[in-house]
């Protein structure tokens, strides 16, 4: 075969791939059958310019081309709006929906602790400093009372974008913990998980009992939907891990942690925008104390209600539930 008849028998293919790869890519779409089947014969094609001595120029364009073309053919776009909005919609609430074991068992310790320590510090005022020390509880006390100088604000910031980097920091070291806990058979994140809900009911109480419920309620009521369940979802991830560590299917050790952390990974990856989502309310709305409370609960209170609609309907098939929706299974 000489180089001449070569080119003049191939060349409409690569012109036609040029078009696509260089030129116009919504030619991608018309194209979408015969792409494929075109990229392997242009790797065929360079293949034999080059056991055959083809001139170099000719190589280089074939080469170019074949990377261009198996860049569309197989590369990924690194984010997308499309691809965010699958994961939101689609593959986070479907994925929390398949685990709804493991997900209401962190949901039950975490909220359950919470009522229980409240009800106890209610009863017995004193007892607050047994699970939280005076000064945080000082602390507490300073950031709900409308008097005080750091009144729906943490004692360090100053600024709305302050808070929210604040926020962002404490709630995502904290979700890290509990998620990162599940290596110890998942026993670290459920006790990370019920610490944090001990220390929620204490601080709740404390608060109420120092006069200050209506501040602490409208302020906690926007975000905390979204922040809660981010923490409950972080120690859920740390659970299936924990779980597949030892319960390995048959599998070998590492390569059952692997298909846990599949499973865990897009929980993980929602949970940590739910605490963004968590922070942007915290910093910008709740902390609006010129806002009448009537209007915070009542704005809280239609989140709270969109995020359980959400992880119930969300990605749903009309229908007959998914096989992986209706299994509920730990891991």
């Amino acid at each position: 075969m000489t180089q001449r008849s070569f080119i003049e028998k191939r060349k409409k293919d690569w012109e036609e791939l040029e078009r696509i790869t260089v030129g116009s890519r919504s030619l991608l779409k018309e194209k979408a059958a015969w792409f494929p089947q075109a990229c392997r014969k242009l790797t065929g094609d360079l293949n034999t310019a080059r056991s055959c001595g083809f001139d170099p120029s000719l190589i280089d364009r074939l080469n170019r081309l074949t990377m261009e073309g198996n860049q569309i053919l197989y590369g990924r776009e690194p984010c997308s709006w499309r691809a965010l909005s699958e994961f939101i919609f689609r593959t986070f609430p479907r994925a929390v929906r398949s685990q709804w074991k493991s997900f209401s068992a962190c949901f039950l310790v975490f909220f359950g602790l919470a009522l229980f320590s409240a009800l106890i510090c209610l009863r017995s005022p004193g007892f607050v400093y047994e699970l939280i020390s005076r000064e945080t509880a000082a602390e507490l006390e300073e950031m709900y009372d409308p008097g005080a100088e750091h009144f729906l604000r943490p004692g360090k910031v100053s600024t709305n974008a302050d808070m929210f980097g604040f926020y962002i920091y404490n709630n995502v070291s904290i979700a890290f913990r509990t998620f990162a806990g599940g290596i110890l058979a998942g026993v670290g994140s459920v006790l990370v998980l019920a610490l944090n809900g001990v220390f929620l009911g204490a601080a709740a109480a404390h608060i109420i009992h120092r006069g200050y419920r209506d501040t602490f309620f409208s302020f906690i009521i926007g975000h905390s939907g979204f922040e809660l369940t981010a923490l409950v979802l972080a120690a859920q991830g740390g659970l299936i891990l924990g779980y597949r560590l030892f319960v390995t299917r048959g599998l070998s050790r590492g390569e059952s942690l692997r298909e846990g952390g599949k499973t865990a990974l897009p929980i993980i990856a929602g949970s940590a925008l739910m605490l963004t989502a968590a922070a942007l309310i915290e910093a910008f709305w709740s902390s609006r104390h010129e806002i009448s409370p009537h209007i915070r609960y009542g704005a809280g209170a239609g989140i709270i209600l969109l995020l359980v609609l959400y992880l119930l309907l969300s990605g749903a098939s009309l229908g007959r539930p998914s096989p992986e929706e209706g299994e509920g299974r730990t891991g």
